[in-house]
C-alpha cells in the first residue's frame, strides 16, 4: 500500500512510481477536488486495475446511510478500514482532523452513519475570525482545567470542550453497543490519545487501509 498526496503528483510521476514500486498492480483515486483529467488518464493507462472513487464504487460493507451521494469518501474509507481490522464488531471511528467525524459500524458489517463536528484548529480559527477581539490561539499543553488569561481560556475551552464531547459520545456508544471497539485516527489523534478517559485503539493510516481494502474488494469482484 502506497499513499501519494494528490497535490504532489503529476501524470509524469506515475511511471517513476511504477519503476520504484514494480509490485503495484492497482490504484484508487479519492479526491473532492476538481477532476484532473490528465492524471486520471495516466492512472487508467498505467495500472491494470484503476478505480476513481465515487458514490457508486463497490465497498465490502453495507452502506445504510440515507444520503450516500453526500457521504464523504474519507468517511466511508475510514469505516471500511476499521471493519477490515475488526470485522463482525461494533465500531466507533473517530477521525480528528479539520473536522471531527464519528462513524458507526455495527457487528453485522453495516455502516449506520455518524456525526460531524468542527475540528481542533477549526475551532481556534472560528473564535478568531468571528469575534472582534479574540486572538488566534494554537493547541498546547495546559496544567489546569480553566484559564487564568484569555489565551488559556480559549485553549482550554476548545481543547477540554472537544475532550468532553468525544468522551461523552464514546460513553453513549458504549451504552448502546456494550461490546465494541473505538478507533481514533486523523491528524490530531496523537494529541487527544492520552487525554481521553475511554479506552481507544489508534490507527493513523485508517483511511489508507480502507481505500486499499476497497481496491482489493473490487479486484476480487472482477476476477
Amino acid at each position: 500500500m502506497l499513499r501519494v498526496p494528490l497535490d504532489k503528483i503529476t501524470p509524469g510521476d506515475i511511471q517513476l512510481i511504477k519503476n520504484e514500486y514494480p509490485g503495484i498492480k492497482g490504484a484508487i483515486l479519492s479526491s473532492v477536488r476538481q477532476r484532473q483529467e490528465e492524471l486520471v488518464e495516466a492512472l487508467r493507462i498505467s495500472f491494470p486495475l484503476f478505480i476513481e472513487m465515487n458514490h457508486s464504487t463497490r465497498i465490502p460493507i453495507e452502506n445504510c446511510y440515507q444520503t450516500p451521494q453526500t457521504l464523504g469518501f474519507d468517511r466511508i474509507a475510514a469505516a471500511v478500514g476499521a471493519n477490515s481490522l475488526f470485522p463482525d464488531t461494533n465500531l466507533l471511528v473517530i477521525d480528528a482532523g479539520t473536522a471531527i467525524t464519528f462513524e458507526i459500524i455495527n457487528a453485522k458489517n453495516q455502516y449506520l452513519g455518524g456525526n460531524i463536528s468542527p475540528g481542533l484548529n477549526s475551532r481556534f480559527k472560528a473564535l478568531n475570525e468571528f469575534t472582534g477581539k479574540l486572538p488566534l490561539v494554537k493547541p498546547g499543553e495546559e496544567v489546569d482545567w480553566f484559564g487564568k488569561n484569555t489565551e488559556q481560556a480559549i485553549r482550554l475551552g476548545v481543547q477540554e470542550g472537544i475532550i468532553n464531547e468525544v468522551d461523552g459520545f464514546i460513553t453513549l456508544f458504549n451504552k448502546i453497543f456494550p461490546e465494541n471497539k473505538v478507533i481514533l485516527t486523523g491528524g490530531d489523534a496523537i494529541f487527544f490519545e492520552k487525554k481521553l478517559k475511554n479506552s481507544i485503539f489508534v490507527e493513523m493510516e485508517l483511511i489508507e487501509k480502507g481505500l486499499n481494502r476497497i481496491l482489493e474488494y473490487n479486484a476480487q469482484s472482477t476476477n
